[in-house]
């Protein structure tokens, strides 16, 4: 086919995206090749395409393709995330939009609306990964609340009560006033907020009727809950306040009486030194009311307003409520003090409302003996993260390990499968008519009934029997993800499941390391007695160039599609995996994407050049020596690039293939190699070298889907089949590569790249053929190699020499040594200029190379392959300052 002047993107990737997808090339069944697969880290069925799913999606995509290339049965499953809280605020500020008040619906009507939104924008993120290439296998395609993944959900928490592993209890919890639902830790964002410090001043009771009263003064940023306070804490140690043992303090403006109790939780350099302590509303305050048996007064409402329980502007909002109390407090004669303060503050991530701990009556699971496997798994190698610098951090959480807050007030999610009576009591059971079954036991465990008995029994108790109102965390559907997408739960020994479990790789952020990834190795010991993956490869954050994470509200993230449709996806996707490392986080730019561009229009041009080219069946093959070392180089890169794919080095590996496909191939061989301008070129250096480019194109293929695929089908190949796609194509696999003939090479290119730069320096013609000797100190063959000095640095003789040529420019390649000899116009005063120049240069380098070398500590913990290096270079620039000063001495 003929192939334009310029590469199309939009044109190519609709075209091929399209083409795989209807041959099925994305879908696995179960066979007898070896299975690898990944399961997609679900997004959240509101989300549409961020930098940060770019990164992970394009790692994922890599990781598949190459499977795939490699004759597994690659299989990647897609899906989206309900996403409890976030969907929730999108349906009911839709409903507000319409003038609908969620409090006017039912649960019913509510979830009508629910899913509606869901049909018409949940596809939208995987529709938008698409345009990425991600090669899904789409039609296994899952949503945490479908109909199966939603039973496996009930199953697993009726499976865990029954076990003695989920709880009800009233905890403190992150509470998100807007939502009006507890949420997880990993939902909280801490920023840093401008505060205020309130120094409020409480009177000691005993000196309530004293005509100089003794106050405590006690700095607090919450001063709208000291209705709230439960009693003032100094530290014992603090003998400032060692008077005060025993003592009560009235609280400001409400006059309640409290006392003051000692802990060495109180730091005494923070404020005054004195806690107030206020058990409903901080985790900590909570921790000491226990410990020294404090009342618990809750101040607030769901909705993060006053209630009557704090007396005073009751139905205030929080915010505003602080500032009128401040305000009272100074009128009072309470208030010492206002500083500015600084500190951290836990938003919602879902509704960016700032958090409140709040005891509430929630679903609990224990998670001790849960968590034990799970930290064996990644102690002993079984499950590896990679990089292995986050061991330490999942090993401490693990240790630590929390009870999981399970619950959330919502009504998007699976529901609780707990039945109450009119009474309040409980039973959990998956259906309604099971509960009263439960209820029936539990009040007639020993009792011999008749059937009449026990259906009047339900029948009495059915028409009071409601449903938790509650539903679970979206993570408690997540955690099951890699067991539920294969209907593990449904049918536990079905094909899918004994053939893809357990998965290969995952691909995920670390700040999930706990919430997701942790909680996933459990469910995956707990209900199918074996690890879900064995890599958990963990991307770091996508940041701007100024390092600032990517955010709507700094609008300093760029639009992902936008970024396609500019550069085209191959563009973006090389752009971003060869600036960000494993678990490194990735300084975005898009001067990035436009690396990835000038990289697809160099492969592109390429290939033009050589398509371009007319054969002679006839001519002798002079590129003997070109096609040996290219040959032994592209399998030296391939062992690289696999060393570091199995190390999950991805950047790395494609810095590699970069290198190779840009300098080696486009800017040593086909120079090597190219006929003179209209002239033809042999058959044999022509077939070597669409051979050497169709190797390429495959081992692009996992970063660059599209242009490959667009050049795997051109007629210069041959006709393909219509299966027979670069995506299925086999992988290249390396052979033994000669060390010492690509040692020599390196000679060769010196030697060109030192003779084009004596061009440059003396301002001579390229045009100019240029006589060269050669004192030759090794033991390398230059009969094989120099057709391609003659050919890239138009020399026009090379004669070899026992001695220094006087009155030459010399250089030094490898031991070698090598003089161009000085012709009547070159000016010699400016040439000692310029060897003065590159001694003082060799000068400082050296010194520096020596400065390394003499450091104990660099000696000691560096590598020794980077102290042979530096001794390399040691060697080097001391050979090549003896030739400069040689030749110095020639000059005069």
């Amino acid at each position: 086919m003929s192939i334009s002047t310029k590469y199309n993107p939009a044109e190519t990737e609709d075209k091929w995206y399209s083409y795989w997808l209807s041959k099925k090339f994305f879908h696995s069944e179960p066979d007898e090749r070896e299975p690898y697969t990944i399961v997609i880290p679900p997004p959240n069925v509101t989300g549409v395409l961020h930098m940060g799913h770019m990164l992970n999606n394009t790692i994922q995509d890599v990781l598949i393709r190459k499977a795939r290339m490699q004759g597994k049965n690659a299989c990647w499953v897609p899906g989206t995330d309900h996403a409890s809280i976030a969907t929730e605020a999108k349906v009911v500020a839709m409903l507000k939009e319409q003038g609908i008040d969620k409090k006017d619906l039912s649960r019913e009507e509510f979830l009508k609306y629910a899913w509606e939104w869901k049909e018409k924008y949940g596809g939208i993120i995987l529709e938008q990964l698409k345009k990425l290439g991600a090669s899904c296998d789409w039609d296994r395609t899952r949503f945490t609340m479908e109909e199966d993944l939603s039973e496996a959900v009930i199953d697993s928490f009726i499976h865990l009560y029954k076990k003695g592993w989920i709880y009800r209890g009233i905890r403190m919890v992150n509470w998100d006033p807007a939502g009006k639902t507890a949420v997880s830790d990993e939902e909280v964002i801490r920023k840093e907020v401008n505060q205020k410090l309130y120094y409020i001043k409480y009177q000691v009771s005993s000196s309530k009727n004293q005509d100089e009263p003794e106050y405590l003064t006690v700095a607090t940023t919450r001063p709208e809950t000291i209705m709230a306070d439960a009693a003032i804490c100094i530290n014992p140690n603090d003998e400032r306040f060692t008077h005060l043992k025993g003592k009560k303090v009235f609280v400001p403006l409400v006059n309640h009486e409290i006392p003051v109790i000692e802990d060495e939780y109180v730091d005494i350099e923070f404020g005054t030194g004195c806690l107030k302590v206020t058990p409903a509303h901080d985790l900590n305050d909570y921790e000491l009311g226990v410990k020294h048996n404090l009342p618990v007064t809750d101040i607030l409402n769901d909705d993060g307003t006053l209630n009557e329980l704090a007396v005073i502007l009751v139905g205030e909002d929080r915010f505003v409520a602080r500032k009128k109390i401040a305000k009272m407090l100074e009128e009072a004669g309470h208030l010492e003090k206002v500083e500015d303060y600084k500190s951290q503050v836990g938003f919602s991530e879902r509704t960016d409302a700032a958090i409140e701990p709040k005891l509430s009556m929630q679903w609990f699971v224990k998670m001790k003996e849960m968590a034990q496997p799970a930290l064996d798994d990644v102690s002993n190698g079984e499950v590896n993260l990679i990089p292995n610098k986050f061991e330490n951090t999942y090993r401490h959480w693990m240790e630590n390990v929390r009870d999981w807050n399970i619950s959330r007030q919502l009504w998007w999610g699976q529901r609780i499968p707990a039945w109450y009576d009119d009474k309040g009591n409980w039973v959990v059971a998956k259906t309604k008519d099971e509960a009263l079954e439960e209820f029936w036991k539990k009040k007639h465990l020993d009792e011999n009934c008749s059937d009449e008995e026990k259906a009047g029994f339900k029948h009495q108790l059915a028409p009071f029997l409601r449903q938790d109102d509650d539903v679970m965390d979206t993570w408690f559907s997540s955690w099951l993800w890699p067991i539920s997408v294969f209907d593990g739960f449904k049918n536990p020994e079905n094909k899918d499941i004994n053939y893809y479990y357990p998965t290969n790789d995952l691909v995920t952020a670390p700040e999930i390391l706990f919430f997701w990834v942790a909680r996933m190795i459990m469910a995956g010991h707990e209900f199918m007695g074996k690890k879900p993956f064995t890599n958990v490869y963990l991307t770091g954050i996508v940041r701007d160039k100024l390092g600032r994470k990517m955010s709507k509200s700094l609008g300093n993230s760029p639009d992902p599609i936008g970024l396609i449709e500019k550069y085209g996806a191959d563009a973006v996707r090389v752009g971003m995996l060869m600036s960000s490392p494993a678990g490194n986080d990735l300084m975005f730019d898009e001067s990035y994407c436009e690396q990835g561009r000038n990289f697809a229009s160099k492969i592109w041009n390429a290939f033009r050049l050589v398509k371009g080219w007319e054969v002679d069946e006839n001519l002798v093959n002079p590129n003997t020596q070109a096609i040996s070392w290219f040959e032994n180089r592209f399998n030296e890169a391939l062992v690289e690039i696999e060393a570091n794919f199995k190390q999950y080095r991805l950047s790395e590996a494609l810095t590699i293939t970069y290198k190779l496909v840009w300098d080696d191939f486009c800017a040593w061989y086909l120079e090597m190699v190219k006929p003179a301008y209209q002239q033809p070129i042999d058959a044999e250096s022509y077939k070597a070298t669409i051979a050497f480019f169709e190797n390429i194109i495959k081992l692009l293929h996992p970063n660059m889907p599209f242009i490959t695929e667009e050049l795997w089908h051109d007629d210069l190949f041959g006709d393909r089949a219509e299966m027979d796609c670069c995506i299925v194509a086999e992988f290249p696999k390396g052979g033994a590569f000669d060390e010492q003939l690509l040692k020599d090479a390196e000679v060769i290119k010196t030697v060109v790249a030192e003779i084009r730069n004596v061009r440059n320096q003396k301002q001579i013609s390229p045009k100019e053929a240029l006589p060269l000797n050669i004192k030759i100190n090794s033991e390398l063959d230059y009969e094989k190699w120099l057709n391609i000095v003659f050919k890239l640095a138009n020399v026009s003789e090379a004669e070899i020499v026992n001695d220094k040529i006087v009155g030459a420019t010399a250089f030094m390649a490898g031991k070698d040594e090598f003089f161009i000899p000085l012709t009547e116009n070159v000016d010699v005063e400016a040439e000692r200029q310029r060897l003065n120049a590159d001694l003082v240069y060799l000068q400082g380098f050296l010194k520096s190379v020596d400065a390394k070398l003499s450091n104990e500590r660099f000696v000691q913990n560096a590598k020794p392959e980077i102290i042979a290096n530096e001794r390399n270079k040691k060697a080097d620039a001391e050979a090549k300052i003896k030739i400069i000063e040689e030749s110095l001495a020639v000059l005069g």
